[in-house]
């Protein structure tokens, strides 16, 4: 497996506010993170490069990642593909970002002509890894079949109360990264006890108990939101955190399937 994506990277989702992620990523570069990760459908592509270019850290220090929208544009051409991810490109003041993401297989997604674009992108530099968010084995052996290089991640919602198990495996397998958006379930891992028991027992909090238990997967990382600068300490301290076999068995064993991101279009509806 690649080793260069950084293991704790941040989530810059945002219901409202996009301009707060200029100072909340220049300070999260600044703590120490080297993974960033945005999408054009959050609208804050632009806020998030003036933060990288704000801070001391230099571009080429910073793994950058973004999405790529396949709603209602970019349409069905390999040209219109090319000219949405060059948009991104744009308004992260950018010439390339280091992993491109197919954000939803839905609407306009066509693997030929998306990933065929991608491939594009990738081969003139402009975009270094191939990735996709959201997808079912059948849609990432589809994928794999398509792309001409290596599948580089696969983006998922994944936390103790929504493990993955199937598609862990289908990264270890395919040697590729599964990178966890949602990881501590918006918070929600503060309310289960086997969490805050073993928090207790590590000196640390129910969120770097979360974090540390998705790294203790070894094809795992993570990108949880913080938009202040104790919470995104808080979150990077969990690489410090080796939780033991038992701790992690514990939180293995939740029997719990709770989805916090879902849509009428994801392939886990239809």
């Amino acid at each position: 497996m690649d080793e260069t994506l950084p293991r704790i990277g941040l989530g810059t989702y945002s219901d409202d506010d996009a301009a707060q992620w200029t100072k909340n990523v220049r300070s999260a570069l600044e703590a120490g993170y080297r993974h960033v990760d945005t999408a054009e459908v959050y609208g804050n592509e632009e806020y998030v490069g003036e933060g990288i270019a704000a801070s001391d850290v230099d571009r080429e220090d910073v793994f950058l990642a973004t999405k790529s929208v396949h709603e209602e544009k970019p349409g069905p051409t390999r040209e219109d593909v090319i000219a949405g991810v060059e948009g991104s490109l744009d308004r992260l003041g950018t010439d390339y970002v280091d992993l491109l993401y197919v954000h939803w297989p839905a609407d306009l997604y066509d693997p030929e002509t998306t990933l065929g674009a991608f491939e594009e992108l990738r081969e003139g530099g402009a975009v270094r890894n191939v990735g996709v968010s959201n997808f079912e084995p059948d849609q990432l052996d589809r994928a794999r079949e398509v792309l001409d290089g290596p599948l580089f991640a696969h983006q998922v919602e994944m936390h103790p109360l929504l493990q993955q198990e199937h598609l862990q495996e289908y990264a270890a397998r395919h040697d590729h990264w599964l990178v966890a958006y949602c990881p501590i379930a918006r918070g929600r891992v503060y309310d289960v006890p086997v969490i805050r028991e073993i928090a207790e027992e590590c000196d640390a909090t129910p969120a770097q108990v979360s974090l540390a238990w998705l790294l203790s997967k070894e094809n795992v990382a993570a990108v949880p939101k913080a938009a202040t600068p104790a919470h995104q300490r808080e979150n990077l301290a969990a690489l410090d955190l080796a939780l033991d076999d038992g701790q992690v068995a514990r939180i293995d064993a939740l029997e719990r399937e709770h989805r916090i991101i879902d849509r009428d279009y994801a392939p886990w509806n239809r």
